[in-house]
């Protein structure tokens, strides 16, 4: 879940948004804020108009935690007021980013939502899904506290500024990225979240060039987004604990170990499970492996380590 693990523009979701977002972020500060009294604040709220500038901009220095919310769901507040706290807390180790959903739909519809409240994480411009609904504080903070490693670990350890005194600030000059035109269709298919046409896109591009290892790797990144869209990490994990967890279980708690910056359990796991299963199984999971490893790119120093 890292801008080196993902490192192709628009290669994983929303990706191809940091890249632009960069490209501003030289040129125009962050967007509109609620006003306050001028206290240490990391809540901002994000529209669609804000979106890349609050939460994808921002995602390359430290995490976001992005919270999907509506005011006609009484209970959110609780949520709301959690990571809130917790985020006042951490001092700047995260930034909550608020996003109500009857007033921008369409970040919904791109991202797929199907519940709210619904709470992700994007570090370096990759979002992974933490939890729906609303949870004790404990467990909310149990899933920050898992996203800051993940960010950590993938080399991401800047810290958000507080809002209330953000707004003066120039925002630091980048250079202006490259962005390769043979990648325009399959990032147009990953920003709208169509994983399927993304894939179909990379495999054009194979089909002109079968050693491309970036169509590769793009191609096997939207594989990884579209088997975990719809999945919980906490569920995924826990469901894989279990003694009798079949081979799917197993392959899907690799998947999401992976978008959660945690390569080398993700490997350990899916080596483990090719050691101990045969047939088709074990064919199943060698080969899970070997498109994780195409995700990150065989030049991966982890990629490295474990074959």
């Amino acid at each position: 879940m890292s801008s080196s693990s993902f490192n192709r523009p628009g290669a994983v979701d929303l990706s191809q948004l940091t890249q632009r977002a960069k490209q501003s972020a030289a040129h125009s500060g962050v967007g509109p804020r609620p006003s306050g009294s001028g206290a240490a604040s990391y809540v901002v709220e994000v529209t669609e108009r804000t979106f890349e500038a609050e939460i994808i901009r921002r995602s390359v220095k430290h995490p976001v935690v992005v919270e999907f919310y509506s005011p006609r769901v009484a209970t959110g507040q609780q949520l709301s007021d959690a990571l809130a706290a917790i985020a006042a807390e951490g001092a700047g180790k995260i930034l909550v980013a608020r996003v109500n959903v009857d007033v921008s739909p369409q970040i919904v519809q791109a991202l797929g939502l199907q519940a709210v409240p619904t709470v992700v994480g994007v570090i370096g411009g990759q979002i992974a899904p933490l939890f729906q609904g609303v949870l004790p504080m404990d467990q909310v903070r149990t899933y920050v506290d898992e996203l800051v490693k993940a960010a950590v670990a993938n080399g991401i350890v800047g810290r958000a500024d507080p809002v209330a005194e953000e707004a003066a600030e120039t925002p630091e000059a980048v250079d202006e990225p490259v962005v390769d035109p043979r990648f325009a269709a399959a990032d147009a298919a990953l920003e709208r979240g169509d994983f399927a046409a993304a894939r179909d896109e990379f495999d054009l591009l194979l089909q002109a060039d079968p050693g491309d290892a970036e169509a590769k790797a793009g191609k096997a990144q939207a594989g990884l987004l579209a088997r975990t869209a719809l999945l919980s990490p906490d569920e995924a994990l826990a469901k894989a604990a279990a003694p009798d967890a079949d081979l799917k279980t197993q392959l899907d708690a690799a998947d999401i170990e992976l978008v959660m910056g945690h390569a080398e359990a993700a490997f350990d796991r899916l080596i483990s499970q090719i050691r101990s299963r045969a047939g088709d199984d074990r064919n199943q999971a060698r080969l899970r492996l070997l498109e994780l490893f195409e995700t990150l790119g065989n030049t991966d120093e982890r990629v490295l380590k474990a074959r």
